[in-house]
């Protein structure tokens, strides 16, 4: 079967002749798969800045984004049937019996680093025309959600972020007041760094969990305005006309950042902007771009007097994965046309370098395996 794999030892990545896997125990299943995301991620393993290919390969096949159809499955497998539409977790346990977080389900928190990741780390992706999975890591989506179904992975980000956001503030007082028999008004005001596929649809589920959401990004075509932006009912600052001074005015006080952009450097000047009790939650992992300067005074003055929180985020549990299933079908009623636009073109498997590509564009591009 046809599969997009990338070889680090040679610096090589094409299209090859993968052989087709076969279910092996009874609680596995075996899926088509239909559509892979390309995100930054696999931009830098085809970069061979990491990528690890499973033991026994000299190649790693590519995607963690996916949405499949079940084809085929094991005796013992009752959550999904042939016919239903699935995601596809993307980290597995590390072996160790010490590790508590992997033992729980929780390998989004390793304690070991001895995870491994589909698409990323020993093993193989989804970027592949069958796939087989244990029914664990199988999340069944709506049949309804078809054509945005792929959306689910990068959506988990966010879903983790706010996940962690809500057990960290039940430190203090954070609840928004509810008038009784009015709907929940909104309290809270949230900025996003970036408007990428992770950045708005960020900015989606803050603005579906109550948040007043302003949007800080760069354009490729130096918009000063961002269509998607506004038909969430969020505000969209350009940051080519405007500093991160002129942001935190535009927002006001600041309660929450969502990092999605991967820039330290706008990340760590919008850090001193960042209101009291505010969390700064990161989630782009930049690459190396030489020493800057930052108030690290300021910075630590600031998480001490305004009791402030820095948050690291990375992978998802399944149950993130199963939110961002239902957000994205809010989504999706709420804002139909606009959840689609996020996708700006689907490539044949054969076309995949292309997507692949740094000069691709748009919002998110999608391999097509199957129709």
């Amino acid at each position: 079967m046809k599969a997009v794999a990338v070889f680090p030892g040679k610096h090589e990545v094409r299209v090859i002749d993968h052989p087709e896997p076969k279910i092996e125990t009874p609680t596995q299943a075996k899926m088509r798969m239909l559509e892979v995301g390309v995100c930054g991620t696999d931009r830098e393993i085809i970069s061979f800045e990491y990528g690890t290919p499973p033991a026994g390969y000299d190649y790693l096949i590519l995607g963690h984004e996916s949405l499949a159809e079940v084809v085929e499955t094991g005796s013992q497998v009752t959550k999904v049937k042939p016919g239903d539409l699935v995601v596809m977790t993307v980290r597995r346990p590390c072996p160790h019996p010490d590790c508590l977080a992997c033992r729980a389900g929780r390998q989004d928190f390793c304690f070991t680093g001895d995870f491994t990741e589909r698409g990323i780390k020993q093993q193989h992706g989804y970027m592949t025309e069958f796939v087989i999975e244990d029914e664990p890591y199988l999340a069944p989506v709506p049949r309804e959600l078809r054509d945005v179904g792929v959306l689910v992975e990068p959506l988990t980000i966010a879903e983790k972020s706010l996940e962690q956001l809500w057990h960290i503030q039940q430190r203090l007082p954070w609840a928004c007041p509810v008038e009784p028999g009015q709907p929940r008004a909104a309290c809270h005001r949230a900025v996003v760094l970036g408007a990428g596929p992770v950045g708005l649809l960020g900015a989606m589920a803050l603005r579906i969990a109550g948040f007043h959401v302003t949007v800080y990004s760069l354009s490729p075509t130096h918009q000063q305005d961002n269509p998607i932006v506004s038909a969430i009912g969020a505000r969209y600052v350009a940051a080519e006309t405007h500093s991160v001074d002129d942001l935190a005015q535009i927002a006001g006080p600041i309660d929450v950042v969502y990092e999605a952009v991967g820039a330290s450097k706008v990340a760590f000047d919008v850090i001193q902007r960042l209101g009291p009790n505010g969390v700064f939650i990161f989630t782009g992992v930049p690459g190396r771009k030489g020493t800057m300067e930052v108030d690290t005074d300021y910075i630590m003055q600031d998480v001490v007097l305004k009791n402030q929180v820095i948050l690291g985020s990375v992978n998802s549990p399944p149950h993130c994965f199963e939110a961002a299933i239902r957000d994205l079908g809010a989504f999706e009623k709420q804002w139909p046309n606009v959840v689609r636009s996020l996708i700006t073109a689907r490539y044949p498997i054969e076309q995949a370098l292309q997507p692949l590509s740094n000069h691709a564009g748009g919002i998110k591009n999608v391999v097509q395996v199957a129709s």
